[in-house]
């Protein structure tokens, strides 16, 4: 899709000096072409409001090779080493959370499970346009009438002998009309006319006859600008090569891709996070009121602290996930941990948003503000991906499962004996040691969730302590993530239920009352 200059250099030679770099040279050479780009040859803040990059702009970020960081050093790649991932990623969403997003489709959303499920033919051919062309590919699983129920997908497909016909809808898929490879999820379609349960991926290859993928409307975003979504078509007959083997099933296989993504979450939440902390400082110490800076205030330091708590969890995010979720490792059982981090590090990333804006103050309602767009651009990661209020529900769902399974009913004292949350437990006794009702409401699943999610993190943030990271900043990490477990768990344990009045209209008046 892009040509990357080659400045005299052969495209082969170069793309050999990329693979042969130390990640160190790698990943600076990367920052620099950020630099080079957004503030040097182009306006970053101008850039963001335009719907699409510039062809220029992409073809020099591209001219890294970034995407190289996900394709197997047999094919020309720099291996699949997850701490490359993340840091590629937090340097990109330090400048821009659109375009590390854009890297976090292409990376854990198609080049990691062809890599991973690809038939060895169609890899070869697949990531040679990766490597040499600059090629980019998503994931297409999302229905207009079916959203988080992908199992109730309708787009189906059918064996053809030599090709399979695949058929159907799809929307709110990153870079529609954009990339040049979709993975597209499907289930088959029996004789009889139903569909198997069973779920299926197909590598679909936009510059081939008869694969291309009919935009039928592209979606006005009103965050993330830069990436473009959409209602697709799909209509396609795809080669038997270009289906993605499962181990075993096809579902075990989408947990898999989508728990190991939800997990590398913090790998984009990092940069973003740390970028709202330092514009926070530097508009802090800058800003006189009166005879001292806005820095002085304590509310302004409380509010900076939360920033540098948040940056703290989302650093030990990372360590835990480049730790557990390289490619060989089976993410389909890793529901609970992928969930709560995804859920824990996406509601930090809003809140972080929320807390820069306001130290800002109106500065940040310029469209020149990377704060105030922060907003709109990191709200929709606590929605793709799984919605945080059904994942909550979810960890919730599946604690209860198992607290029933051993026949125990205090959180406490289960989560004292779950190695995930064994190292965090005792160090929150004085707000989990109680029994409750395992039939409860959604909504006690969703607060439940909340603070199980919390619990979790603060087991990774433990763990950072065994590391050279500040202690000071995990002491903070630490007090953060227990102030939001001890706030949560009031909400819980409140026996005051807010209920729906569902004809709210009648004697709710306030003008009526004036003559009452």
């Amino acid at each position: 899709m892009y040509s990357k200059p080659t400045n005299g250099v052969s495209l082969l030679k170069q793309d050999t000096l990329y693979h042969m770099q130390p990640f160190a040279e790698f990943i600076e050479n990367f920052r620099s072409n950020l630099h080079s780009v957004f503030y040097e040859r182009a306006n970053i803040n101008e850039l963001a409001l335009t719907r699409k990059m510039p062809p220029f702009v992409m073809r020099e970020i591209m001219g890294s090779q970034p995407l190289t960081i996900a394709i197997p050093k047999k094919y020309g790649g720099r291996g699949i080493n997850v701490e490359e991932i993340l840091t590629l990623l937090s340097v990109a969403s330090y400048e821009s959370l659109a375009l590390s997003l854009t890297f976090g489709i292409n990376i854990a959303l198609f080049l990691t499970p062809v890599a991973k499920y690809g038939q060895e033919n169609v890899k070869s051919r697949v990531f040679e346009k990766f490597v040499h062309h600059q090629n980019m590919g998503g994931l297409m699983i999302t229905e207009p009438d079916y959203g988080s129920d992908a199992l109730n997908m309708k787009t189906s497909y059918k064996d053809h002998g030599d090709h399979y016909h695949i058929s159907g809808t799809k929307h709110w898929a990153g870079l529609t009309g954009w990339a040049d490879y979709w993975l597209v999820t499907a289930r088959e379609q029996a004789r009889d006319g139903n569909l198997q349960r069973d779920i299926d991926f197909f590598i679909v290859d936009q510059n081939i006859p008869g694969q291309q993928i009919e935009v039928e409307e592209v979606y006005s975003n009103i965050g993330l600008y830069h990436i473009p979504y959409g209602k697709n078509k799909i209509n396609l007959n795809v080669p038997k090569d270009q289906r993605l083997i499962p181990e075993s099933t096809g579902l075990k296989m989408m947990l898999d891709i989508l728990h190991r993504s939800r997990i590398q979450f913090p790998g984009m939440a990092l940069g973003f996070i740390q970028r709202m902390l330092d514009d926070s400082i530097e508009h802090s110490h800058q800003r006189m009121i009166g005879r001292q800076t806005l820095f002085e205030y304590d509310q302004v330091q409380h509010r900076i602290s939360k920033l540098q708590s948040y940056f703290t969890v989302c650093s030990a995010l990372c360590l835990y996930s480049t730790r557990n979720s390289s490619i060989d490792m089976d993410m389909s059982v890793c529901a609970l941990e992928a969930n709560s981090v995804k859920t824990v590090m996406t509601d930090m990333m809003q809140e972080a948003a929320q807390s820069a804006t306001q130290l800002v103050g109106a500065q940040a309602y310029k469209h020149d503000s990377m704060v105030g767009r922060g907003i709109m651009d990191s709200r929709p990661f606590q929605i793709f991906e799984g919605s945080n209020d059904i994942l909550y529900a979810q960890i919730a769902e599946n604690v209860v499962k198992m607290m029933k399974k051993v026949k125990q009913n205090n959180l406490y004292i289960f989560l004292s004996d779950l190695d995930l949350t064994a190292k965090a437990a005792p160090n929150l006794k004085s707000m989990i040691n109680f029994d409750f009702d395992l039939n409860m409401a959604q909504r006690k699943l969703v607060q439940l969730g909340q603070v199980v999610s919390r619990i979790v993190a603060y087991r990774f943030v433990i763990d950072l302590e065994e590391t050279p990271f500040r202690k000071d900043l995990i002491y903070n990490g630490l007090n953060i993530l227990k102030q939001e477990i001890s706030a949560l768990m009031s909400v819980y344990q409140s026996v005051d239920e807010i209920n729906v009045v569902d004809d709210y209209r009648d004697n709710s008046s306030w003008l009526e009352c004036l003559t009452a």
